[in-house]
C-alpha cells in the first residue's frame, strides 16, 4: 500500500493531504494570506501525529510543481524536499493543470456558472474538453487544454471511481502549458465542439470576456486532496525526481519589485 504525503502551494491555498492507495486519510488547508511558508511544514506534522503515523511510515513526498506563485511553489518545493532528505524518501511532482483537471473528478456533478452569471449543476461527463486556469495577472492566466480521448460512453456511476478506472473519461492535455492573454477569441474552436469546463482561481475573472453557451466556469484552487490519483499513479510508474537538483515548473521568469516602504 502506497502511503504518500501531497503538497499543494501553488495558488493562495495551502493544503497538504495524506494518501493511502489513492485515498485520502487527512488532510489539512489554509487560505490564510502569505502564511504558507508557516504552516506547510506544520500541516504535515498535524497529519501524520493525527494517523500516529511518522515520515519513515511514508513512501515518498509529492508536490505540485506549478505553474504557479513563484513564492507557493518554492515553500512547497523546499518543505517537500527537506522532508525527502530527512526521511530518505523519494521526490514526487504532479503539475498544478493535472491537479486541476483531477480536481473536477472528485465529484459527480459540478456546479458551474455560466457568463451571465447563472449557476447550473452539470455533469462532469458531459464535457468535451476542460481547461485548468492558473491566475496570473490582469487577464493573463497559466492554461492548456485538456481533450477527452474518446466519446464518453459511461454511466453515471462510473463517475465515482478513481480517475485511472473510470472507462471513457481519460483526459489528456493537447496543447502546451502556456501564458495566455484571454480574449473573446481564446478557445474558441474547443467551444465549438461542446461544452468547456474552465476551473481554477483563473476561471472567474474569465467569465466576463469568454460569452459562450458552452463556456462553464468553476472558480476554485487547486487541492492537495486532488493530487491523490496522478501522485499514485506517478508513483507506480517510478517516475521519481531527483531531490538535489528538482525545480518547480514557473513558466515564467520571477520579477521582483521595489518595496514601496521608507526603511528609515
Amino acid at each position: 500500500m502506497e502511503r504518500l504525503i501531497l503538497i499543494e502551494t501553488s495558488t493562495a491555498l495551502c493544503s497538504v493531504a495524506l494518501c493511502e492507495h489513492g485515498h485520502i486519510i487527512a488532510y489539512r488547508e489554509s487560505d490564510a494570506m502569505k502564511a504558507h511558508a508557516s504552516l506547510t511544514a506544520a500541516f504535515v506534522d498535524e497529519i501524520l501525529k493525527e494517523k500516529g503515523l511518522s515520515l519513515k511510515d511514508c513512501d515518498a513526498v509529492c508536490v505540485s510543481m506549478g505553474p504557479g506563485s513563484y513564492t507557493g511553489l518554492r515553500v512547497g518545493v523546499s518543505t517537500a524536499k527537506g522532508l525527502c532528505f530527512g526521511a530518505g524518501l523519494p521526490l514526487l511532482a504532479v503539475g498544478t493543470l493535472d491537479t486541476l483537471v483531477a480536481q473536477a473528478f472528485t465529484q459527480e456533478t459540478l456546479e458551474c456558472s455560466k457568463s451571465d452569471g447563472t449557476k447550473v449543476m452539470i455533469p462532469v461527463g458531459n464535457f468535451s474538453h476542460i481547461v485548468p486556469m492558473i491566475d496570473a495577472r490582469r487577464m493573463e492566466v497559466y492554461t492548456g487544454v485538456f481533450s477527452r480521448s474518446t466519446p464518453w460512453q459511461g454511466s453515471g456511476q462510473d463517475l465515482g471511481r478513481p480517475l485511472q478506472e473510470r472507462q471513457g473519461t481519460g483526459f489528456f492535455q493537447t496543447t502546451e502549458t502556456e501564458p495566455l492573454i484571454v480574449t473573446p477569441e481564446s478557445f474558441r474552436e474547443h467551444l465549438a465542439e461542446g461544452p468547456v469546463l474552465f476551473i481554477g482561481d483563473g476561471a472567474g475573472k474569465c467569465a466576463d470576456v469568454i460569452k459562450n453557451e458552452n463556456a462553464f466556469f468553476l472558480q476554485c484552487c487547486p487541492q492537495a486532496s486532488s493530487m491523490a490519483t496522478p501522485a499514485t499513479e506517478a508513483f507506480r510508474k517510478k517516475e521519481f525526481r531527483d531531490v538535489a537538483y528538482f525545480e518547480p515548473f514557473y513558466l515564467k521568469e520571477f520579477t521582483a519589485t521595489v518595496s514601496k516602504k521608507k526603511l528609515f
